[in-house]
């Protein structure tokens, strides 16, 4: 049995339940989630909040920032590393 995938709306649903007074393993039992997946989201939940559960492929708002910041990063470095390099042409004797 392959691992299965969960939206963004049902994990939200389901801590939202568990938020009414439910225990989270009745929670798990009511929506037929492993008790596992379910303490995985709520510790998610508590540390990220509404950012929480961005999806495959996507970046939260946090580590946003720190991916441009080292994009630039990487393009300062390859623009130095021509500078250099067009510096050592130019100023060879002729």
């Amino acid at each position: 049995m392959g691992s299965r995938r969960y939206d963004k709306e049902f994990k939200l649903n389901a801590i939202a339940l568990h938020k009414t007074g439910k225990s989270a393993r009745q929670v798990c039992r009511d929506l037929g989630i492993p008790d596992t997946t379910f303490l995985g989201w709520l510790k998610l939940y508590a540390k990220e909040g509404g950012n929480a559960f961005v999806g495959s492929g996507n970046i939260s708002p946090a580590d946003q920032d720190f991916h441009a910041i080292r994009k630039e990063l990487e393009d300062v470095r390859l623009e130095r590393d021509i500078l250099k390099k067009a510096l050592a042409i130019f100023s060879k004797p002729k």
